[in-house]
């Protein structure tokens, strides 16, 4: 999804349209939570004014989050409306105020980061698994979960010596 300034100034009379299926599999090294993520969706179209070119974009796509209650996988379904605008030349004077506007580095406009960027604002703060209440898996990467029973029937393996200093011999 990158355009020189001179394709783009090509398509002005013909049209951009959008419709391609994107790899963003990368998004899970840059926040860990992101399990997994399946090909992302992208449609839309460019829409051209004077010295400027508009995004306006719907992103679909699916990833796995952990469940913030049991950390067991849960799939959530995104569907993301956004819109984003570049300007087309550098000697165009904008606002340096607008952060809506975005300028096109080395004559290339990559709208991928772009994407990416609206699919991590929209990962949730928390999220549920359905079915499980209250449920958490008995144990984990480096962990185990202790409940009131399970504590008083272990006993610290540090201090197993000292069960037997009681014992009569």
């Amino acid at each position: 999804m990158k355009w020189s300034v001179q394709q783009l100034n090509t398509l002005k009379n013909k049209g951009l349209k959008i419709d391609e299926m994107v790899d963003v599999s990368d998004l899970n090294k840059v926040n860990q939570e992101i399990r997994d993520i399946s090909l992302v969706h992208v449609k839309g179209e460019g829409v051209f004014s004077n010295h400027s070119i508009t995004f306006p974009l719907e992103i679909e796509g699916e990833m796995t989050l952990p469940c913030s209650r049991t950390l067991a996988d849960v799939s959530f379904p995104f569907q993301i409306q956004t819109s984003e605008t570049f300007k087309l030349h550098d000697w165009i004077g904008f606002d340096d105020h607008d952060d809506d506007l975005h300028g096109i580095e080395n004559d290339t406009l990559d709208l991928l980061p772009y994407i990416k960027q609206a699919i991590l604002l929209e990962i949730p703060l928390q999220i549920f698994c359905e079915g499980i209440e209250g449920e958490a898996p008995p144990s984990g990467n480096d962990w185990e979960l202790l409940t009131e029973e399970t504590k008083k029937e272990r006993i610290d393996p540090r201090l197993a010596g000292l069960a037997k200093f009681f014992d009569d011999k």
